[in-house]
């Protein structure tokens, strides 16, 4: 464990006895024989795919499908951490949907002077059409990914929002199940928190939100960009879990002021659509006119009650990671709360004095693009040479209002499994909240993202990073 000694190991702590969470799972693991761990490994590969969890990798001459790495050494979070964790993203959430809610109507926020008004008015990520729409229920974000980071014992910190489409639920499903699988007996030993009632929450989350014009059981379906877009496994797995349709834009068109799907029986109203096409392919007659993806009319249908959207359209701007600088008075401004999670510190290189600092510090912070994602677009300066970082610095005097930095973070480890034993990796945390009208659910635990390599902090899977099991204990 000598490698990463200086950063909070989640199993370990800063000694060599296992901490508390990890007590159990660790007398379960010194037990068991190495070589038969390895094997479980290699089955764990197949089952997944068998299965099918793969994801496509754009960047080459074509899209390349991989295999998501999966380790078996699962991460744990006790009951009380949990708890801190679920009422600090709730609060977010909260405070995100009511954001959304002021800057599409009476922009309260910039009136107050606590955002400034260019930040929204020149937003690509703002749109707007939706200005004085009211999404049914007053429900903005119904499904939302919160980034979660950990640099010591109990500092946690939100490194970012996704409140567009959040994406990786599947494979923290499949995790569980293939860790269910192959280890039915440690589940019998150490009480893990259910998680495999995500997509029946989600479907009733999504019905709760129905328009106006619903009539009966609401009808809800997934509308995917296409077999190949990099996420298509979780969208068709997701419509699966749900017993929802998987549709595609032709697939769809208005037909009496709704949007229907096409069916052996002729064509049947839709009441919610959980689209995973973004904004600007939604609607070819409101946005991009050459978009085969969408469906032509259906922001006039949305703005006319006759459809429910999920999430709702513009909220990518709750995304922006200039936005996200600004998470804490937006917090403060909504719910009157302190925030109990805390952002990292964010310089906006928009501003002269930040990017006078930035420039001047590049080798020491991550540099991102506000709209960026995936790892995509990123410098992280200590692990940059010395070509890289002067590439980024033309990059960044050039259009300093595209990005933002942040203090290199002492991620935590959770070790992994090597050839060798346990080895100590970097890694972040998904959870996925569910909003309805009148609730919050967040699903115990979350995604785990891991970077395999040592020393790397890049946990994303384009990246080449891996994905654990998220236990959170039970009380």
């Amino acid at each position: 464990m000598d490698a990463d000694a200086k950063f909070f190991d989640e199993m370990f702590g800063t000694g060599e006895t296992a901490r508390e969470p990890y007590r159990q799972y660790h007398n379960w693991f010194e037990a068991e024989d190495s070589a038969q761990l390895q094997k479980k490994s290699v089955e764990a590969e197949r089952l997944f795919r068998r299965t099918g969890i793969t994801f496509n990798v754009y960047g080459d001459d074509e899209a390349t499908e991989r295999l998501i790495p999966f380790d078996l050494v699962p991460r744990i979070l006790s009951a009380r951490e949990w708890a801190r964790l679920e009422r600090g993203i709730k609060q977010r959430v909260r405070a995100l949907n009511a954001f959304l809610n002021d800057i599409y109507h009476r922009q309260e926020i910039l009136r107050a002077g606590r955002i400034p008004h260019e930040l929204i008015a020149n937003n690509d990520a703002f749109l707007p059409k939706m200005i004085g729409v009211s999404p049914p229920g007053g429900v903005y974000t119904h499904i939302v990914g919160v980034d979660i980071v950990r640099t010591d014992e109990n500092e946690f910190f939100v490194l970012e929002d996704n409140a567009r489409t959040p994406s990786g639920v599947s494979y923290m499903l499949e995790n569980r199940e293939t860790m269910l699988h192959m280890f039915p007996d440690l589940f019998s030993q150490i009480p893990v928190q259910v998680i495999s009632d995500y997509p029946k929450n989600l479907r009733r989350s999504l019905a709760a939100c129905a328009p106006p014009a619903c009539q009966g059981k609401p009808v809800v379906a997934v509308l995917t960009p296409g077999i190949h877009n990099s996420a298509y496994y979780e969208h068709s797995f997701l419509a699966d879990q749900m017993g929802a349709e998987l549709v595609e834009g032709h697939d769809l068109r208005v037909v009496d002021g709704r949007v229907a799907m096409r069916t052996t029986r002729g064509y049947t109203p839709i009441d919610v659509l959980y689209r995973r096409v973004d904004d600007d392919y939604l609607d070819p007659l409101n946005f991009n006119a050459g978009s085969m993806l969408g469906v032509p009319g259906v922001m006039d249908v949305y703005r006319a009650g006759g459809i429910t959207l999920a999430n709702a359209p513009g909220t990518g701007i709750a995304d922006d990671k200039a936005i996200y600088s600004y998470m804490p008075e937006i917090v403060e401004f909504y719910t009157g709360e302190s925030p109990i999670l805390k952002n990292v510190e964010t310089w906006r290189c928009v501003e002269p004095d930040a990017l006078a600092y930035v420039l001047e510090h590049l080798t020491e912070l991550v540099v991102k693009e506000v709209h960026g994602s995936g790892g995509y677009g990123l410098l992280v300066g200590p692990a940059a040479s010395k070509r890289e970082i002067e590439q980024f610095r033309k990059k960044l005097k050039a259009n300093p209002g595209n990005y933002i930095a942040q203090p290199t973070l002492s991620l935590s480890t959770v070790p992994i499994l090597t050839d060798a034993g346990l080895a100590p990796r970097h890694v972040d945390l998904r959870p996925y909240v569910q909003v309805s009208p009148n609730s919050i659910n967040v699903t115990p635990g979350g995604l785990t993202r891991v970077a395999l390599k040592q020393g790397s902090l890049v946990v994303n899977s384009s990246q080449g990073g891996g994905t654990k099991d998220t236990w959170v204990l039970e009380e």
